[in-house]
């Protein structure tokens, strides 16, 4: 897929109904008041030296990137929001709200925008669950404010 295609996954997100249950949807998963699309999903790296994995973390970076200058166009600089503070709170027993409590077990930071127009908050993010499995380009699309 192309920025183009992103671009009109999230800006579609933004106007979509936020599903009444958790599950899966046409482009991720999603649940009450939130919307998660996997943009782009590698391979995974079982058998991987490292070579490949370190390749694909810098090209997902770059697509992010790449997104994250359209955004900022639509909506202005974004904020770069950590996720591991709120993985630690996590931890130590706090109630975190989807999405953000399962972002934070996978994905490092996201760029962070509040949608103009549509009083939601937008995010990318790069997800790997563990060095073996696959990276993904996140969209968040959600209502619920950042913990």
């Amino acid at each position: 897929m192309t920025s183009a295609l992103h671009l009109a996954t999230i800006v579609r997100l933004c106007s979509e109904a936020f599903p009444a249950e958790h599950g899966r949807s046409d482009v991720g998963t999603g649940g009450p008041g939130y919307h998660i699309a996997e943009l782009v999903t590698s391979e995974d790296f079982w058998e991987d030296d490292g070579t490949s994995r370190e390749e694909t973390e810098a090209q997902y970076e770059a697509d992010r990137d790449g997104l994250s200058e359209l955004l900022t166009r639509r909506w202005g600089r974004p904020q770069v929001f950590a996720l591991s503070s709120v993985f630690d709170r996590s931890m130590d027993g706090e109630d975190i709200p989807e999405p953000w409590g399962i972002l934070s077990s996978h994905v490092p930071d996201v760029h962070l925008w509040k949608a103009d127009g549509h009083d939601r908050w937008v995010a990318l993010g790069i997800s790997q669950w563990d060095k073996e499995l696959p990276f993904q380009l996140l969209a968040v699309v959600t209502e619920i404010d950042p913990p």
